[in-house]
Parts: C-alpha cells; sequence; structure tokens
C-alpha cells in the first residue's frame, strides 16, 4: 500500500498535483479578474440620466430633422477657411492678423 513517505517521493504527486491545481486555479482566478474589468467598463459607459434623456432613440429621427432644417438655412457660400496658429506661431498674435484681414 501507498503510505505517506511513498507519496512524498512520487514526481508526479510533488510536482504535477501543484502544477496543476496551479493551472485550474489561475484559471479561474483570471476569471474574476477580468469580469471586474468588464463590469468596470460597463459601469463607466453609462449615460447619465440627463443626458439618456436626451438620446432617446425614437425622438433621434425627429432630432435629426430638426437640424437638418437648421443646417438648410445656413448660407454656406459664405463660409471662409480660417486656419488656426502654428505651434511656433504666436497665437494672439495670429488671431490679431486674422481679424484684421477679415475686416
Amino acid at each position: 500500500m501507498f503510505t505517506l513517505r511513498t507519496l512524498q517521493r512520487n514526481k508526479t504527486v510533488k510536482y504535477g498535483v501543484p502544477m496543476l491545481l496551479l493551472i485550474v486555479g489561475g484559471s479561474f482566478g483570471l476569471r474574476e479578474f477580468t469580469q471586474i474589468r468588464y463590469d468596470a467598463q460597463k459601469i463607466k459607459k453609462r449615460l447619465d440620466p440627463s443626458l439618456e434623456a436626451k438620446v432617446d432613440s425614437q425622438k433621434q429621427s425627429v432630432m435629426l430633422e430638426e437640424e437638418y432644417e437648421k443646417l438648410k438655412e445656413v448660407k454656406i457660400d459664405e463660409w471662409k477657411n480660417i486656419r488656426g496658429p502654428r505651434p511656433w506661431e504666436d497665437s494672439k498674435e495670429y488671431q490679431e492678423e486674422q481679424r484684421r484681414s477679415r475686416s
């Protein structure tokens, strides 16, 4: 029969069983940690109740039509593209120059 001393000398029991326990236990532990990660992401993605009321899916098509009507009123032909200052340019100086050229 097997005695405790025989089991301690057996390499499968000495090294194999702890390795299997580590692998199986690690997979369960990782599953729990990744679940925490995804739960935290769901909480972050939730909208504020005030914003959620504004983004009602049934009213979304009505809002798009209202925005389209507003865009029809805008005069696109009179629009002028003005570039922003480069990182090496002084922004206040450049803005003053743009204002003078528009007037």
